[in-house]
């Protein structure tokens, strides 16, 4: 019945495009589409973006990661750290038991072990849903939040979190009958103050559950903190789908999930909500000028997308622009209402290791920071986001956001501030797979047998270029580098691989051919010679005579290089069943490590 309402508002929404177009409203006037067969959606990528996994679950550790499905992160910075909040289910998607974890990091890449913030909570003995039958023996809730964050006027922050009943099949933890929202203080020396309730249920109340309410504490910065949120109508409205269906303090009392907002240049609030639908509002949330409506031009499904105005004063929204939960896009606008480009965020997806109820394929369910919850002194946009429901990352999209490189690149790494080294890189960077500057060159490891390292360099467009790189291979008998050379759409023209018997293999159609070979800890230099008219490049390895080859794809004019430690993933795609019920052989294993240096990277780019 509540899918059923849900598409009903969203087919309402679709039906109104005359509607929307009279409104002064978000929307989308770019031409760029993404196109879900490839897992980057054809898209240019923003420039300089850095993708890192915080959290990599995995079943045979004997800590908090053990949990399989972890989801719905929170963003904050506070007190110079960023601070990640996500919920966490032993397997799948509202089955209990559930908690919420938290992870901090000083810079944005390193983050601490998760610890748990709300711990699993029992449900009393013989509670019943309204309208249903099952009851409450030895059960415990899971949790749902929209919302994870709140920095207070005094300036502590609080992490929220709520706690929900599912008892079972087809049963809805957002129903408004479970148990309540939470709330506690995140303390600068790491600490946690006491777990409050800030709201129950209509069956709740301080006499029948384990957290007292926070009228009860005796600190009176925690209270009005609380009210502050409980007046606060763009906060409360995060909070509609969980809370009482008539909850006197939810300004909009309708179906709609998921709500992000950002302040417009002369004061309004635009909101954005699941399916790209959006709305303005003239006094902090308390009312809308119309119900949410698609916005003109988004695509967007079931995933959340965020918004906000970026350091540089322009605006930028982050979601997923298909039916899919996959490519994680980014446009921006100039004054909030009209975005005018598309650019890729993040465009891989690791394998989903862990099967479990509704556990979606891709990155997704992003969020930034809230208004009030901190300002990296870097400037740049920061979001997160889960990969597959199992594992957590966070991205850091530079500001202003750019797509085009103008001038040749000319990069030896040891000669350049360390500031300076990866600030036009796009890297992909998870837990075992680490990115990351050593020693004045760029590393790529890799002990992830489902998963790779990869840094990716835009150059300027065109269509004979001629680049040349330095690698040290720290082996010969083991990993995996893949070199390729793309067009704008990330389409590549050629690859060059360093397989793990020290062969050097450019590919050839169906083929691979040997063209040289590589040693452990020696440095491999190689040339490139580009002709897209002709469809014929050369390489040269070390002081070798050139090799001429011929593309294996077709391209028009090239703009980018990529250096992947692992084999092009395709899946999965369109057609791949929704739901994954099963578990990938060895899922909990770990591969030999294999590492490469990359010390230089130049171009040389005619039209």
């Amino acid at each position: 019945m509540k899918l059923i309402r849900m598409s009903c508002l969203v087919l309402s929404a679709c039906m109104l495009p005359l509607f929307a177009a009279a409104q002064d409203t978000v929307r989308y006037t770019g031409a760029t589409l993404s196109n879900v067969d490839y897992h980057h959606g054809q898209l240019s990528p923003a420039i300089g973006v850095h993708n890192i996994q915080t959290m990599r679950a995995n079943r045979g550790d004997t800590g908090v990661t053990s949990w399989t499905y972890n989801h719905a992160p929170m963003l904050a910075y506070w007190q110079r750290r960023f601070y990640l909040e996500y919920l966490s289910n032993p397997v799948g998607e509202h089955v209990p038991p559930g908690r919420t974890l938290l992870q901090s990091s000083a810079d944005g890449y390193h983050w601490s072990t998760p610890v748990v913030i709300f711990p699993e909570y029992k449900i009393p003995d013989g509670f019943v849903k309204p309208g249903r039958k099952d009851t409450a023996r030895n059960s415990l809730a899971v949790m749902h939040q929209r919302i994870g964050f709140y920095t207070s006027k005094s300036n502590r922050l609080f992490a929220l979190g709520y706690y929900g009943i599912v008892l079972g099949a087809k049963d809805d933890p957002n129903d408004g009958n479970g148990i309540g929202r939470v709330i506690r203080e995140i303390k600068a020396d790491g600490s946690f103050g006491p777990v409050y309730f800030l709201r129950y249920n209509h069956q709740f109340n301080e006499k029948n559950t384990s957290y007292p309410f926070y009228k009860s504490s005796k600190d009176k910065g925690l209270i009005a903190a609380c009210e502050e949120i409980l007046h606060n109508g763009l906060l409360m409205q995060q909070m509609v789908e969980e809370s009482d269906r008539n909850d006197e303090l939810i300004p909009l009392k309708k179906d709609f999930k998921a709500m992000s907002y950002y302040h417009l240049p002369d004061g309004r609030v635009a909101g954005l909500w699941k399916y790209a639908l959006t709305s303005i509002s003239t006094d902090e949330g308390r009312s809308w000028q119309y119900n949410p409506t698609r916005a003109p031009g988004f695509v967007n499904a079931n995933a959340k997308i965020w918004g906000q105005r970026t350091s540089d004063g322009r605006y930028a929204t982050v979601y997923n622009p298909s039916e899919f939960r996959w490519p994680l896009a980014v446009s921006t606008s100039a004054d909030g209402l009209n975005y005018t480009n598309l650019l890729l965020v993040n465009g891989e997806i690791s394998a989903l290791r862990y099967g479990g109820a509704y556990k979606s394929y891709g990155p997704q369910y992003v969020r930034g920071i809230q208004e009030m919850d901190g300002h990296p002194p870097d400037g740049h946009m920061w979001v997160t986001y889960s990969m597959n429901k199992e594992d957590i990352w966070v991205s850091k999209i530079p500001a202003p956001v750019i797509d085009k490189q103008t001038e040749d690149v000319q990069e030896v790494f040891a000669d350049m501030p360390a500031e300076q080294t990866l600030r036009y890189w796009n890297i992909y960077s998870p837990l075992w797979c680490r990115v990351a500057m050593e020693g004045g060159a760029l590393a790529l490891r890799d002990s992830d047998p489902f998963d790779y390292a990869k840094a990716e360099r835009v150059f300027p467009e065109g269509r004979q270029v001629q680049l040349e790189c330095s690698i040290t291979p720290q082996q010969d008998s083991t990993g995996l580098l893949e070199i390729e050379v793309t067009d704008p759409k990330g389409s590549p023209c050629l690859r060059l691989i360093l397989d793990s018997t020290g062969t050097v293999y450019t590919k050839q159609g169906y083929r691979n051919r040997s063209i040289g070979r590589y040693k452990s800890g020696e440095r491999l230099k190689i040339k490139l010679d580009i002709n897209t008219a002709t469809r014929f490049y050369t390489v040269q390895l070390n002081d070798a005579r050139p090799v001429l080859n011929v593309y294996f794809a077709p391209v028009a004019s090239v703009n980018r290089i990529v250096f992947r430690t692992g084999h092009t993933v395709r899946f999965p795609d369109a057609d791949t069943p929704t739901d994954q019920d099963y578990d990938l052989p060895a899922a909990d294993s770990k591969a030999p490590e294999a590492r490469y240096l990359i010390h230089y990277l130049k171009t040389a780019t005619r039209p």
